[in-house]
């Protein structure tokens, strides 16, 4: 049997602004957007990667009650206003080439691209405080 990974969430505090994020800044193009009026129209969104056909990330908005109590999602909020909520790691040939793009896009980096051990790496969060990594992994890492 073999196991692959489909999609992943991070939630998001507005649909629409995630998807103009995700798509406009980012680049990646939407892979599903489809309102389910039988779960009292539900909009499932998921964009991803141009290239990579086969993985997306759903923008899950945080559900009301009684999906999520309103304390669950209110800690929720509270993780994702810090940064926590999630993180979804980019990977880039150039990671230097491509803070300068992503920044001439808006995109606000919170760490510029730095030298580590396994890379160059950086750092942005989207619209809803999602963390996301944008690195470009050494070739002898094996990450």
């Amino acid at each position: 049997m073999m196991l692959k990974i489909g999609s992943m969430q991070v939630w998001v505090h507005d649909q629409d602004e995630a998807l103009q994020f995700y798509t406009r800044k980012l680049g990646m193009e939407v892979r599903s957007d489809v309102t389910v009026p039988e779960l009292g129209n539900f909009r499932w969104l998921t964009v991803g990667p141009v290239g990579q056909p086969d993985i997306s990330i759903v923008l899950m908005p945080i559900p009301e009650p009684p999906m999520m109590d309103k304390e669950t999602a209110d800690a929720v909020r509270e993780l994702m206003s810090k940064g926590v909520g999630a993180t979804i790691f980019l990977t880039t040939d150039d990671c230097r080439k491509a803070y300068e793009e992503l920044s001439a896009r808006g995109v606000e980096f919170v760490e510029p691209p730095e030298e580590r051990p396994y890379g160059i790496d950086s750092g942005f969060r989207d619209v809803s405080g999602n963390h996301i990594r944008l690195t470009q992994v050494y070739d002898n890492f094996g990450g």
